[in-house]
């Protein structure tokens, strides 16, 4: 494979033809094992985008993918989810194997005339290729991979007028686990939340302590989210989970915090500390303060004294 220009495969025959696997049974739906595919010799970084949905869980990685930003060389089962148009680099390989695990391939051809056509963009972990994949425990693994099974059984020997139906019945089944999966990482893996929080607290510091506020205003999602490293999408879902606040909602609160600090221990007018909080308008920040305290500046600094 050339180690610079990105890989494109447009059909799911394609994929198989490159890995060397036989030809799909069905041309829009496939799940394969990763044992099952000729090895390759990747040196440096190669980049592949799929025009289809993948769902994939890979262990014993004997090179890493970045997922987005974010680099993955374990050695535990990870789900990997990614909609179509999405990139996958694989950094290096070190020694020629390929993982185990299986990948289930859905072009959305497939989804026509079908209720998960316009469902499918719902399930926000498709967008999450830029930052997260998913850890499964073995139960969760053995769970999603007996309907996995049932896939792979139903398009191999039942094609027939029920087939699409009971076929996308367990993919909609599939997702609908996943989607539990993901909630419960969101819960329990509290060490990486207080470590993301404190990034997040410190970001926000160095912002607002800063002259970039001056320059720029408020600090946006987007800023917050190139800064950390993650999508969005997955900062919004995260600050949800944890804190049950949205991302402006922070960047409100941190504002606040910020004001308060500043009529309380300095004798600055409403209008400059408007202008050192990135608002070109005092009538603005008013506005949101009192919004968000009840008491305008003026009245909290009174009520403060």
């Amino acid at each position: 494979m050339p180690d610079n220009k990105p890989i494109r495969l447009k059909t799911i025959s394609e994929f198989h033809k490159l890995r060397g696997l036989p030809m799909p049974k069905h041309p829009l739906i496939s799940v394969i094992n990763f044992e099952d595919m000729a090895t390759t010799s990747i040196t440096g970084k190669q980049d592949l985008i799929f025009d289809f949905y993948t769902v994939s869980v890979k262990r014993d990685m004997s090179y890493r993918y970045r997922y987005g930003q974010q680099d993955y060389d374990f050695d535990e089962g990870i789900l990997f989810c990614m909609a179509p148009h999405q990139i996958l680099s694989v950094i290096r390989e070190e020694n020629g194997k390929n993982p185990s695990g299986w990948m289930l391939m859905i072009h959305p051809d497939f989804l026509y005339d079908t209720s998960l056509l316009s469902k499918i963009a719902q399930y926000e972990f498709f967008g999450y290729s830029v930052n997260e994949a998913l850890f499964l425990s073995q139960d969760e693994e053995d769970k999603i991979g007996q309907i996995i099974e049932n896939i792979k059984q139903e398009y191999q020997t039942n094609i027939d007028n029920f087939s699409q139906k009971i076929i996308i019945s367990q993919i909609e089944t599939l997702l609908n686990y996943s989607e539990r999966f993901y909630q419960r990482q969101f819960i329990t893996r509290h060490k990486t939340h207080h470590q993301f929080l404190e990034k997040l607290e410190r970001c926000l510091n160095e912002y607002f302590a800063g002259e970039e506020i001056l320059k720029s205003g408020l600090p946006t999602v987007q800023y917050l989210s190139d800064v950390l490293k993650m999508s969005p999408q997955y900062m919004r879902s995260l600050l949800k989970s944890v804190t049950g606040q949205t991302t402006q909602q922070v960047i409100h609160e941190k504002l606040i915090q910020k004001a308060k600090e500043k009529l309380s221990i300095t004798d600055l007018s409403v209008s400059e500390i408007a202008y050192e909080l990135g608002f070109e308008h005092s009538q603005s920040f008013n506005k949101l303060f009192k919004a968000k305290t009840q008491l305008s500046p003026l009245e909290f600094r009174k009520s403060f004294n």
